[in-house]
């Protein structure tokens, strides 16, 4: 048997008069706040699509979705995790498991973790307990904990089909 580990980071600044999308799911920021970036600027799918592509050395996201083109503005990032699959697919790999933490300060991620993991797993064609999705602060540490934005790291095993 074949296996294949990667690994994503990816971190968004929190602004105001923009969406909070966190695995799919929308979210509440208690003061009002979302995160930048050229997609919807998931976090969580973002660094779990790193951690799919680096298992199999094809770069990051932004060589398949890069943020100078318009066709990938306001993108949903749970239809790009969709295309990321595919061209794991198409290499004649699948995926095992997925686990990734979310760094945050607020708003509280644990009553949205189940959603989450089911919206990813649905995308990537695996149950929702190979889907693991943890939530942390930063102890007002560092930029999330500034609460100036969210952070993600994600892990993820493929095995040869």
């Amino acid at each position: 048997m074949e296996l294949r580990i990667g690994t994503g980071y990816d971190i968004h600044r929190l602004v105001p008069g923009r969406a909070l999308i966190v695995g799919g799911v929308t979210l509440d920021h208690p003061d009002g706040l979302g995160l930048d970036g050229h997609s919807d600027a998931d976090v969580l799918v973002h660094a779990v699509m790193d951690a799919l592509l680096g298992a199999l050395a094809l770069g990051d996201i932004g060589k398949y979705f890069p943020p100078t083109d318009p066709q990938w503005k306001g993108a949903d990032s749970l239809k790009l995790l969709d295309q990321v699959v595919k061209l794991v697919k198409e290499r004649g790999w699948s995926v095992v498991n997925i686990d990734a933490v979310v760094i945050a300060e607020r708003p509280k991620l644990k009553p949205h973790i189940a959603e989450m993991s089911s919206r990813m797993a649905s995308a990537i064609g695996i149950a929702p307990d190979a889907v693991g999705v943890k939530a942390t602060t930063n102890e007002g540490l560092g930029p999330e904990g500034r609460e100036e934005g969210i952070s993600c790291q994600a892990v993820a095993l493929l095995q040869r089909s």
